[in-house]
């Protein structure tokens, strides 16, 4: 047999490879993100999705066997998103001041984000099943596929695109803001937050404290927002469209 072969074989009966892979992956994705002086197009979240599942394709390893051993890292995924307090309660005095502001653009933001997503796949032809899929795509993945579920959505499907919707947000924000002239760290970082979700938590954070801060608090509120207007709101939007 092929000794590399063999070598694989008794490699995959571990747990630890694929988590000591995916920390690989990032590692080295977040060192090319260094090396670009932290250009948003580099994205090291993309660039280890793309290791890792080309990887899976060409080992033929299932993702059950993946997720057995990298669920460690998701697991942290509850730890990190609580530790985003900890900036926020610094950030509390402008918070204060702000917090009409911000309410109205988290609403306004958590409507034209679902509705906008429901029209584009209703004008490109999609299915019932997927424009529902659709409606959470700015939300963070587990809550995104409850809420999928929920409004008669494909819970898979949805998972895929609240990550590309990440993907996109975070390396394209920067741009986005530069041509609107939109310069306040706390509005940058709650815009990206809103409609990126985690990577574009992660991308504001390095920004700066505040930009991250304030994404944090988008993120967690935009999945609370988009929780309660959802299984209302979608229904109904589909049901014009349809």
């Amino acid at each position: 047999m092929n000794p590399v072969a063999d070598v694989w074989v008794y490699l995959a009966a571990s747990p630890l490879l694929w988590l000591t892979l995916t920390l690989v992956a990032y590692i080295g994705a977040f060192a090319l993100y260094d090396k670009s002086r932290f250009n948003p197009l580099v994205n090291p979240v993309a660039i280890s999705v793309v290791l890792l599942t080309g990887l899976l394709v060409a080992t033929g390893t299932p993702y059950a066997t993946y997720f057995e051993g990298a669920q460690f890292v998701h697991f942290l995924l509850g730890p990190a998103t609580v530790a985003l307090a900890v900036p926020l309660a610094e950030q509390m005095p402008k918070l204060r001041r702000a917090w009409f502001a911000l309410t109205v653009g988290l609403l306004v933001g958590v409507v034209v984000a679902m509705v906008s997503a429901l029209a584009i796949a209703w004008l490109l032809g999609a299915s019932p099943a997927t424009i529902a899929s659709l409606a959470p795509k700015s939300v963070t993945t587990p809550v995104a596929m409850g809420i999928s579920e929920k409004i008669g959505g494909i819970p898979s499907l949805t998972a895929v695109i609240v990550v590309l919707t990440g993907i996109v947000g975070a390396a394209l924000g920067r741009f986005v803001f530069d041509a609107l002239g939109v310069k306040s760290r706390a509005v940058r970082g709650f815009a990206i937050g809103l409609a990126g979700h985690g990577q574009g938590v992660a991308r504001a954070f390095v920004v700066s404290e505040e930009a991250g801060a304030f994404a944090g608090l988008a993120m967690g509120l935009t999945a609370l927002a988009t929780a309660l207007i959802a299984p209302w709101l979608a229904p109904r939007v589909i049901a014009l469209m349809l």
